[in-house]
């Protein structure tokens, strides 16, 4: 995004760029050839009570109350047409200034800085720097970056119980074949899902203390949204747990090892279970900082422990890890691993996958505490893609290594050591020189694949290690979930979606620390402690888990499908099609490994879907449901245009968001095309026709080219209504448009026209008509969007007019531009003065249209260079342009207006209203002097559109508003004319109502 400076500072050229300081002619301490004298007001009106308390402003060089784009307006919208504060109301500039000088307000300092507003008072400055202390003495919150933050997080999360302890027995019970199999599908449905998830994570802005639950229900709204949250925050609970037990088992092993046991094996885990849970609830009172330490001693460890597996497998076996069934590498062990061996209850393909899949789930680890990341954004689908290629990896090399390298049975008695060929020996170890058929035969044996769990642990080089990257893996899965649990919880229960959860939703801490959501977690994973079986717990978890990714992939094609425009991730590489089947493959997989409880799983999600429904909780997220029920409507009402018409489904009503003067639509196709473009598939443009004469002879036309109107529209494939109106004249039938049309919530809100290209020859009375519907749109609080092209709109001098609907309908389409491939070239915004956003959207909206997809969108802001260093920190980047050099000259602009000039010689007031008796359109000397600086800024902004986008596909540009009584509608037309004329390309001015439609955070 680039920047349009305020002339406040020296010009300034930076390496290989450059900076548009001289934009206007003005230097620091000095006035240009045309400044304003001393003292002169804004926009030509002694300075008045404003709405929102703007004051006058030096914007362009020139006193107006109009204000540059500021990022800060844009952070954190609840809705559409929320207003800003510091942003000036449509009223503010639009409507007759009434001067109340008591009523205004001495601005803030940051204002003054960045706005050039005079020197606040010592009060206002004593105020200021009490605020300053206020804010210097609030700690900033704990920030992480992408490696320490996600990657690391989510690598530990995924990095559990399973691969130590399950992940050799999934080997040799499912072949090493099968267990990649296994580990790919797991694979596949967690990649889908992390493609999704970093597509809705960087689809905004995340404040601090808000995870994946929030993530995914301001995309997907409160019905699926706090289903999704409360089961993944009892997924993660439950998953403490079984990295608990994980743990616990590891433990108790050792000290039946030692012949140390505390009561028995199975209350042995229950025991060590609930003290190392508690143990690691006080870690996460701690805070985020030590629980991030914890888990970088963690990683540590778990890296230790791999390396020293891969360095035990090369190292010659012993005569004791013979026993127990380890031979190093042997092609011919590989060969029998790689094939299945079923054995006991678990003993299927899906029993195998329900007990691994919870070891690919911890890829939400960083999603879930997205609120503390430095940059979301980049943080999420960089580090999550990341962990899980390195923990895919691992897992491929760590079955096919210990597959390669161990039997599925062994004694582990030295006593079992035979003569190689020996009779009666059966199995593969009989080749090694050891006899294991005894136990084989009876299923008694101790060790192998098949029977010892910690097989990792006597395959490597020094066992210790193992145990402590056992510890390390299940204490920071167990950690990482214990601490996404409550965070997760805790947003949910602010929503208040559901009753009697609004207790768990306070936080402590400058973090904003779940302590009662901590609480409730440690509550939960005793509970599943105290079962003490880890193959029984993870079953449950990836019930859980498959809901909330299928739930997730869903939300993701659901926003994509919807082609709202507040859907725009800036993470690109993702499939709607994908995340589709991620979520059927999900719902699929749910069923296979245990239909009872994914019939579970989905009774209490549509139980808590039905609640939500029924409750109507009064939220406004924006999400992709909002945006489907406008679809359907959409579809609907456009369906409509295409079934005749039947007595007995007589109906009333339009359906519309877009009107569009065209006229006839086939006399300006360019204009049709072009709102055409932006507006399919996403909204309804309606194209409105005047129809200027008596009632009597203008009604039977109407009737008759109605018809053919909308057969032309259908044959162009334009998704939009034609609607006529009978009027005396252009302005009143406007006005009928503009009031009359849309139904309920789908009203119009944006007026598009053709730019007047005859202003000057036309009657005078037309041209005070034109800017007069310009002034009804902002009365009406429309924004207004005029078209212009060096050719022309309107093709109405090459077509026949045609009466007759059926050769309306088949009457040869003209091509414009916008139905031709742009190729790589450049959409050109400048974006002059805060308008709401509606001329940064509306060009973002056809840029994501297959013809425009490849052109780059620059922007160019307004602004002052002392802030440019502060918003280069904004999601869009803000690079520096160069010096230019001021070169403009007036003349033209005096003979554009030379004809319509008062020439009253600065007479009074009085005066010069009784000289413009029935003239308005005429411009005194006073308003040419005052509006001086003004007119002088077309100028000069004229010449930077031609340096600058002289081969670009499309201008768009703020316009300046003409302020209704004040402003000649031929001074203004002579603004609009002389910041557009002699440009190729096809200009848009597009000025917004002041309410935003777009902003940076995902609410």
């Amino acid at each position: 995004m680039a920047e349009l400076p305020i002339p406040d500072l020296p010009p300034a050229r930076c390496s290989g760029r450059f900076t548009i300081s001289t934009l206007l002619g003005m230097e620091e301490g000095g006035r240009g050839p045309y400044a304003p004298a001393e003292g002169s007001s804004c926009d030509s009106s002694q300075p008045t009570h404003l709405s929102s308390s703007t004051l006058c402003t030096r914007t362009f060089g020139y006193n107006t109350v109009d204000v540059v784009p500021a990022y800060e307006h844009y952070a954190n919208s609840k809705g559409v047409g929320d207003p800003r504060k510091g942003r000036p109301s449509l009223a503010d500039l639009h409507s007759i200034l009434k001067p109340d000088p008591s009523r205004l307000r001495t601005p803030v300092s940051d204002l003054q800085q960045s706005n050039g507003l005079p020197e606040a008072g010592p009060e206002a400055a004593l105020e200021e720097a009490e605020g300053e202390l206020d804010r210097a003495s609030v700690p900033e919150p704990v920030r992480f970056g992408w490696v320490k933050g996600v990657m690391i997080r989510c690598m530990l999360n995924i990095w559990g119980v399973i691969l130590y302890l399950r992940l050799p027995w999934i080997t040799a019970q499912a072949g090493i074949a099968l267990t990649w199999l296994i580990i790919l599908m797991s694979v596949t449905v967690t990649t889908i899902t992390g493609l999704s998830i970093s597509a809705i994570s960087t689809n905004g802005k995340v404040k601090s203390g808000r995870g994946t639950y929030f993530l995914i229900s301001r995309s997907l709204g409160p019905e699926l949204g706090g289903s999704i949250g409360l089961i993944f925050a009892f997924a993660n609970a439950v998953a403490v747990a079984m990295h608990t037990v994980g743990f616990a088992e590891t433990v108790r092993d050792l000290l039946q090892e030692h012949n140390s046991l505390i009561v028995d094996p199975t209350n042995d885990i229950r025991i060590i279970g609930v003290i190392t849970v508690t143990v690691l609830l006080g870690i996460s009172l701690a805070g985020m900082e030590w629980e991030a330490k914890a888990q970088i001693l963690f990683f540590l460890v778990i890296l230790v422990s791999f390396i020293n597996y891969l360095v035990g497998t090369v190292i010659p076996a012993t005569a004791e890890k013979q026993a127990k069934g380890f031979f190093s590498y042997r092609a011919d062990i590989f060969a029998q691993n790689f094939v299945p061996n079923w054995r006991g209850p678990e003993g299927s393909f899906f029993g195998l996958f329900s007990i691994f899949f919870p070891s690919a789930t911890g890829i939400l680890a960083g999603a879930n505490i997205s609120g503390d990341l430095k940059d979301p954004a980049v943080a999420i689908p960089k580090g999550t893609l990341m962990a899980i290629f390195w923990t895919t990896v691992s897992y491929l090399v760590l079955s096919a290594t210990i597959g390669a390298c161990v039997v599925r049975d062994a004694s582990g008695s030295l006593n079992d050591s035979v003569a190689v060929g020996s009779p009666g020996c059966e199995g593969l170890a009989c080749g090694f020189g050891w006899n294991f058929t005894a136990c084989a035969q009876r299923q008694s044996c101790r060790y192998g694949l098949s029977n010892y769990y910690q097989s990792m642990s006597m395959v490597s080089g020094f066992g210790p290690l193992i145990t402590a990257g056992i510890f390390g893996a299940t204490l920071s899965s167990a950690l990482a979930c214990l601490v996404s649990a409550p965070k997760v919880f805790q947003c949910l229960c602010r929503d208040q979606l559901y009753p009697l959860i609004g207790f768990f939703g306070k936080g402590y801490g400058r973090n904003s620390e779940p302590i009662r959501g901590y609480m409730l977690t440690y509550v939960i994973a005793i509970g599943f402690i105290l079962i003490a079986e880890l193959n029984a717990i993870a079953p449950i978890i990836s019930n859980f888990f498959l809901c909330s990714y299928a739930l997730i992939n869903f939300s993701c094609f659901h926003a994509s499908i919807t082609n709202s425009p507040g859907w725009r991730p800036s993470f690109r590489y993702y499939s709607k099609w994908a995340a589709l089947f991620g979520a059927a493959v999900s719902v699929v997989i749910m069923f296979l490994l245990t239909w009872w409880a994914a019939l579970i799983a989905f009774g209490i999600v549509i139980f808590l879907l039905g609640y939500v429904l029924y409750k109507k909780p009064d939220v406004n997220w924006g999400s992709s449901m909002q945006a489907s029920s406008y679809n359907m409507a959409l579809n609907y009402s456009v369906g409509l245009s295409e079934v005749d018409e039947h007595i007995k489904n007589y109906r009333q009503g339009q359906l519309v968001v877009c009107l569009v003067l065209t006229g006839p639509p086939n006399f300006r196709p360019a204009l049709v095309d072009f709102v055409g473009t932006f507006t399919k598939n996403l909204s309804l443009m309606l194209c409105g026709n005047v129809l200027i004469g008596p009632r009597k002879q203008k009604m039977p036309e109407s009737r008759l080219t109605a018809d053919g109107h909308t057969k032309w529209l259908m044959k162009r494939k334009i998704k939009a209504f034609y609607t006529d109106v009978v009027a005396e004249d252009l302005r009143s039938g406007v006005q009928m448009l503009i009031q009359a049309a849309g139904l309920g919530k789908m009203r119009p809100n944006i007026l598009v026209l053709g730019y007047k290209r005859d202003w000057r020859t036309a009657s005078p009375q037309s041209l005070e008509d034109y800017v007069g519907i310009l002034h009804d749109a902002f009365d009406f609080k429309y924004g207004v969007c005029l078209m212009r092209m060096k050719e022309g709109l309107n093709v109405s001098r090459v077509l026949q007019a045609h009466l007759d609907p059926t050769a309306l309908a088949s009457e040869q389409q003209a091509s414009t531009i916008f139905q031709s491939e742009q190729g790589k070239k450049t959409i050109d915004i400048y974006w002059l003065f805060d308008d709401g956003g509606l001329t940064l959207l509306i060009p973002y909206l056809l840029g994501r249209k297959k013809r425009w997809g490849k052109c780059k969108i620059r922007v160019f802001v307004g602004g002052q260079i002392n802030r440019m260093d502060e918003e280069r920190k904004a999601p869009a980047q803000i690079p520096f342009l160069g010096t230019v050099c001021l070169s403009c000259s007036i003349k033209r602009f005096d003979d554009l207006i030379a004809p319509f000039r008062l020439n009253d010689g600065f007479k009074d007031e009085a005066t010069v209203n009784e000289m413009r008796q029935g003239c308005p359109w005429k411009i005194s000397d006073e308003e040419v002097d005052k509006n001086r600086a003004k007119s002088l800024r077309q100028v000069r902004l004229n010449e930077i559109l031609l340096d600058y986008s002289r081969d670009a596909a499309l201008i768009a540009i703020t316009p300046p508003i003409g302020r209704k009584g004040r402003c000649p509608s031929s001074l203004y037309m002579a603004w609009l004319e002389t910041l557009s004329q002699d440009l190729r390309p096809p200009v848009i001015l597009t000025r917004g109502n002041q309410e935003n439609v777009l902003t940076f955070y995902c609410q």
